[in-house]
């Protein structure tokens, strides 16, 4: 088939990129390029063999991705594009429903306008909130708690009731945990602008050198070290996870939802002290008061996915932290030379 990657050239979608390649697919990709490299593809490319086709297009231009699809005879999409970062969702409300939201809309109304209604959505395990208790299945009733969570719960909300209205659309919701890691080559990785948002990276800076200390938000929680616990996932299971996702809903009309996870929770310490392994040394950090809106602890009922999809996580947290720190060994300041 061929497939249409939005956000591809990002840390998810470039993994994901590669994936789809290497189980034969080809490969068409737009992105904005606001917070990610075109250099990603580059490298995918190396590693595939095989080159993407690249737009570097706005989803809030629906002209110019309706040249996209003019262009190319797409048979689905797989959708990562879109603002991420929870506390700017939080500062900048407006700006996440706009992109977010809207940018959807637009992609979902060219798609119906070239007959391809297919689509894998990158969901989240934040449309959770704060009410449910753990592990999160998939039947629970979701409310996100911030503005980025409630853009990702509002989608699959459209999503869901075009599903619903009208039986011709295949629809994958996939809600994934914490992705971490980076393809085993070193090539590809996580390559996040300014101060790292989540837990690994920010180690990562920390052990090449651009950040001083980790700051462990939290030493007193009820959990086994006082310290949060999260489910992590090796980034390549996730972008399998896709894959696996896509296959099965070619064929099968209908709105699906998966978890994306491994089913367990490791905590900040625990994730430090295996990335101090992988690195060869122990690093700095402080612990810290805790931080507003962070949950003690979840992680992921993923036995749907493996019942459904066949796909389980593969990649221990040990993995998770020697490829991430490959990664960054290899390219301090990410794709940047």
């Amino acid at each position: 088939m061929k497939i249409l990657v939005t956000g591809g050239t990002g840390y998810i979608g470039s993994h994901t990129v590669l994936s789809l390649q290497e189980a034969g697919h080809d490969v068409v990709v737009v992105d904005n390029l606001a917070n990610s490299s075109e250099e990603s593809l580059r490298r995918v490319a190396e590693l595939s063999g095989k080159t993407a086709a690249f737009h570097q297009v706005d989803l809030l231009d629906e002209q110019a991705l309706d040249g996209v699809f003019r262009e190319h005879a797409i048979d689905a999409v797989i959708h990562f594009a879109g603002l991420k970062a929870v506390g700017e969702s939080v500062k900048e409300p407006l700006k996440y429903y706009y992109n977010n939201i809207v940018g959807t809309l637009n992609l979902i109304r060219v798609m119906d306008g070239h007959n391809v209604r297919r689509i894998v959505f990158s969901s989240s395990a934040t449309v959770y909130g704060e009410h449910n208790p753990i592990p999160y299945v998939e039947k629970m009733e979701i409310g996100a708690n911030n503005p980025y969570g409630r853009t990702k719960e509002q989608i699959e909300d459209i999503l869901s009731d075009l599903g619903s209205a009208d039986d011709r659309w295949h629809i994958a919701l996939l809600r994934y945990f914490n992705p971490v890691g980076a393809h085993p080559s070193g090539r590809i990785g996580e390559d996040p602008q300014g101060i790292p948002n989540n837990l690994v990276p920010f180690i990562a800076q920390v052990a090449v050198g651009r950040r001083e200390k980790l700051m462990v938000f939290g030493g007193d929680y009820d959990t086994p070290d006082g310290t949060c616990l999260r489910d992590y996932i090796h980034v390549t299971d996730l972008a399998d996870g896709h894959v696996a996702a896509l296959n099965h809903v070619a064929d099968k009309a209908g709105v699906f939802r998966w978890n994306l996870g491994s089913g367990t929770g490791s905590s900040v310490l625990e994730v430090l002290h295996s990335f101090e392994k992988a690195v060869g040394r122990e690093l700095p950090y402080e612990i810290t008061g805790r931080r507003a809106g962070d949950l003690p602890a979840f992680w992921a009922d993923a036995s749907a996915a493996l019942a459904d999809l066949g796909w389980s996580t593969t990649k221990t947290l040990d993995e998770m932290c020697q490829d991430h720190w490959r990664w960054q060994k290899n390219n301090p300041n990410g794709y940047t030379a």
